[in-house]
């Protein structure tokens, strides 16, 4: 089984969880955690979006003294879970930040990065 093809499939399940979970689509604020994150609006899920990353780092800096890699683990995929209600409350999908991911492989980091810079730039001298 090709690994990538699995965390795909597994990465658009839950973002149809998610979706079904939403508000507008029936979802009971009362039996749902992502439903009443969603009612709350973006204030809530971005919270736990911070929340969730400091988390992770403080995980990976456990780590890096020993800690358990599991934690770490358990930790992005926490933080992976609320970017995807984040995605779902704008109307966006996994797929589309995997196409980018896509988008930007073969591209060195250092040189996306001064294109990021420069398009900034460029926006500010508009």
């Amino acid at each position: 089984m090709n690994p990538i093809a699995s965390s795909n499939d597994s990465l658009a399940r839950l973002a149809g969880v998610i979706e079904s979970r939403k508000p507008c689509n029936g979802g009971d604020p009362q039996a749902s955690y992502v439903a009443r994150l969603l009612k709350k609006g973006p204030d809530a899920f971005l919270k736990k979006i911070g929340e969730e990353a400091t988390e992770v780092i403080m995980a990976a800096k456990d780590v890096d003294h020993g800690g358990d890699k599991a934690r770490l683990v358990g930790e992005v995929a926490d933080l992976w879970f609320h970017c995807l209600v984040a995605l779902a409350h704008y109307d966006l999908a996994p797929a589309e930040v995997l196409a980018e991911l896509e988008r930007r492989e073969g591209t060195s980091g250092l040189d996306e990065k001064a294109m990021r810079r420069a398009n900034v730039i460029e926006g500010d001298n508009r």
